[in-house]
């Protein structure tokens, strides 16, 4: 099964060395950067699951960096893992784009809950709040809907995980093992007929062009 890709951008060799070693060991790719320049060129040529961003580094610092991934369009949730401990520092954070913010020095244990939290979870960081899908459907982010002619559409919540996660990754292949990650919890074990039978629903609702099916590899939204 694919592994969780993480970036993370530490400028002590030390500390950035102790937590790649155990991410890994937990069973995360994990790439390192040590400044902030490098971080953006890494970022940019790499698709991430998420971003841990020390905030004082050479270069470009974590704030400033993802503050510009975002206005650039990339999506991909961030922690912050920083010494600055104030209520400003933390409203800027936020304020950058950040999804989580852990300080130093912090247990192991609780950045891999906190990661493990970003991951289940999915997370839209567009500037609308409504993710277009075609002229009359869209995807309410605010409310967690699907909306279309006007009309809410129910849908089971492995469905909304489902066309959450091709909407995040529009007009782009989400492989299988990705979906069954997000669909799927550690307890629980995934099903190659509910995955069907919930692509089956989506199109009944979207319209059979509008999730593709790509051999062996996996599923893509179409959106305009």
């Amino acid at each position: 099964m694919r592994k969780n890709k993480i970036l993370l951008l530490e400028d002590d060799i030390n500390l950035s060395e102790t937590i790649e070693e155990f991410l890994e060991e937990e069973g995360f790719d994990v790439v390192c950067a040590y400044d902030g320049i490098e971080a953006e060129d890494i970022i940019y040529e790499n698709s991430f699951d998420v971003l841990l961003l020390d905030v004082n580094v050479p270069g470009v610092n974590g704030f400033e960096l993802l503050k510009k991934l975002r206005e650039s369009g990339n999506e991909t949730p961030a922690i912050y893992i920083t010494s600055l401990n104030s209520t400003d520092d933390l409203s800027d954070g936020f304020e950058s784009g950040c999804d989580d913010y852990i300080r130093k020095p912090f247990e192991l244990k609780e950045l891999l809950l906190r990661l493990k939290s970003i991951i289940k979870r999915g997370f839209f960081h567009k500037k609308a709040n409504k993710i277009k899908i075609y002229e009359d459907c869209y995807y309410d982010v605010d409310n967690n809907q699907l909306i279309k002619g006007g009309e809410k559409v129910t849908l089971n919540n492995k469905e909304d995980k489902l066309l959450k996660l091709l909407l995040q990754n529009q007009n782009q292949v989400v492989s299988h093992e990705k979906i069954y990650e997000t669909l799927w919890g550690y307890d629980e074990t995934y099903s190659d007929n509910s995955l069907r039978a919930y692509i089956k629903n989506l199109r009944k609702i979207l319209g059979k062009d509008t999730i593709v099916s790509i051999k062996k590899l996996g599923y893509k939204i179409i959106t305009e």
